[in-house]
């Protein structure tokens, strides 16, 4: 019998058992379905529990009925017109909105959802797959017409990507793509950053980069690695292996941070400065060196591969990239809703690259000098207590 108690409706629970059915190819499309009989005894469930089921099924197309002959399963490849009016909805994932980045490409996507009259329903991820998962998969049963995912670390969550693909759901990423799906994403010249950046140090008397990191898997991070080497040989500089290391620094505790910095600048030949991947690296670098007792920028310098994080970092950096964000959300908004409704949402896929913008600290109204105002904590017994 029907349990009240139940976390979600009984009538739900149903539909989706009934839908990773027809996914696993239980029931074969075009063949007659069970019927609300069996429903009930197979679910033990009431006679209006299992018509409310069977008739969201019809209305969501997943279900179809003919007259005089019962109910069947419908041909889930078959293209669905595009919605119109008030069915018009997308769904928003994103890896977190905090700092300006995130919460100004959801700004951009949100401009044109009300611009092309689409309703949009924002999840967070907060870099966790599990969460991902279960947006990805409230997209999928809520028969949302579109997906702009701005996708966690890794190339997870694959299973549900192809979900989306066979039932013909556009998706598109934004900020990374991923190299094992092809699908549409809107991205920054992360190769350019890298590049652009390296060069700007360079030309400022910079020889001695190290590279800091947060993620590691994500196509955005290995593209700023590469333009950044490149610049390096470029301008006849080695690729020192301990200043290019693609670890992350984000994710190490405080004593982890302390102790890979002082090894970095208790070396022979010592960074100057530290590219940083983002503000949240930039801020976490600043307060780290502070705790060390060396001052920003005049023994150590600090830049910034972009501006996503809790401030601007511009005033804290020799140079930055500031990111698009807003647009980027724009395009992805355009670009899924062109893919709406089309037979094949996912021919000939496309990636928009968009331009970063390289702000130097000539070009800040003011900028910061980060000195430590009591002692620096006392260096560890492999830690150097001055640094070159």
């Amino acid at each position: 019998m029907d349990d009240p108690g139940s976390p979600a409706p009984l009538y739900d629970r149903i539909k989706r058992e009934i839908r990773a059915a027809i996914v696993r190819g239980d029931y074969v499309p075009g063949a007659p379905f069970i019927t609300q009989r069996e429903i009930c005894e197979r679910y033990s469930v009431s006679n209006t529990t299992a018509v409310r089921a069977l008739n969201d099924l019809v209305t969501e197309g997943v279900l179809i009925r003919r007259r005089g002959k019962g109910t069947y399963v419908a041909d889930q490849d078959t293209p669905k017109p595009a919605p119109t009016g008030a069915d018009r909805s997308i769904a928003c994932v994103v890896h977190g909105l905090q700092g300006p980045h995130v919460s100004q490409l959801v700004k951009g996507v949100e401009s044109m959802c009300s611009e092309l009259d689409y309703r949009m329903y924002l999840s967070e991820s907060d870099a966790s797959a599990e969460r991902e998962r279960r947006a990805l998969r409230q997209a999928v049963d809520t028969h949302a017409h579109g997906v702009v995912l701005y996708p966690v670390e890794g190339q997870v969550n694959g299973d549900l990507v192809d979900e989306l693909r066979r039932r013909r759901v556009p998706l598109v990423l934004v900020d990374r793509y991923r190299t094992d799906l092809a699908t549409d994403a809107v991205i920054v010249d992360n190769f350019t950053v890298g590049y652009q950046l390296t060069k700007e140090l360079i030309d400022r008397g910079h020889h001695r980069i190290g590279t800091l990191w947060s993620e590691t898997q994500c196509t955005s991070v290995r593209d700023r690695l590469t333009g950044h080497k490149h610049a390096l040989r470029d301008h006849g500089l080695p690729v020192v292996p301990e200043l290019t290391v693609l670890q992350s620094f984000q994710t190490l505790p405080d004593a982890g941070r302390r102790a890979a910095l002082a090894r970095l600048l208790g070396s022979t030949e010592p960074p100057t400065v530290f590219l940083c991947s983002n503000g949240y690296v930039l801020a976490a670098a600043a307060n780290t060196l502070l705790q060390l007792g060396v001052e920003i920028p005049v023994q150590v310098d600090l830049a910034g591969m972009d501006d996503a994080g809790p401030y601007d970092i511009l005033p804290l950096t020799a140079v930055a990239a500031v990111l698009p964000s807003y647009d980027m959300g724009r395009k992805a908004m355009r670009l899924l809703a062109g893919r709406i409704g089309s037979d094949d949402p996912y021919r000939e896929v496309e990636h928009v690259v968009l331009p970063a913008v390289i702000r130097t600290r000539d070009s800040a109204t003011a900028y910061l000098r980060a000195v430590i105002s009591a002692d620096p904590l006392p260096p560890s017994s492999n830690q150097p207590s001055t640094f070159g």
